[in-house]
């Protein structure tokens, strides 16, 4: 099936290196000898992780699994709620730091790191909680 994927018909380029990949890979009589995954990461111009997990999915998941796009397995799972915000915002509203002008989102998000509010926030997120409660902290 493999073979008839990289040989026939029209295939998205996805699916045609990982089924290149997979055939590289492949053990057995017809095949020739194995191919060592650095060398069908460099062969096909992909990463050697890609290579790693494509394999992995293919014994875990099965051929389909591993030929179509990858499932999703994290999401965001740290969700701030309305007291991180009004600490966020009373943060942002103080005087700034000694030696600054102003607060800037990299700042505040140390801070909120710092005095433990949050174990980890991005500027980002420092960024769009005060744009969604309308905190312009200039």
């Amino acid at each position: 099936m493999l073979e008839s994927l990289t040989r026939t018909g029209k295939r998205s380029a996805h699916k045609f290196l990982h089924a290149r990949a997979l055939l590289l890979c492949d053990v057995g009589p017809h095949c020739g000898e194995r191919w060592k995954v650095a060398e069908v990461a460099d062969a096909l111009g992909i990463s050697e992780r890609t290579v790693e997990r494509l394999k992995r999915r293919f014994v875990e998941d099965g051929l389909e699994a591993s030929l179509g796009p990858a499932r999703r397995t994290a999401s965001c799972k740290i969700r701030f709620d309305g007291r991180f915000e009004a600490r966020l915002i009373a943060l942002a509203c103080s005087p700034a730091p000694e030696g600054r002008s102003r607060w800037t989102m990299r700042l505040l998000a140390q801070k909120i790191v710092e005095l433990q509010i949050a174990t980890a926030v991005s500027p980002m997120t420092v960024c769009r909680t005060l744009k969604k409660t309308n905190c312009n902290p200039t």
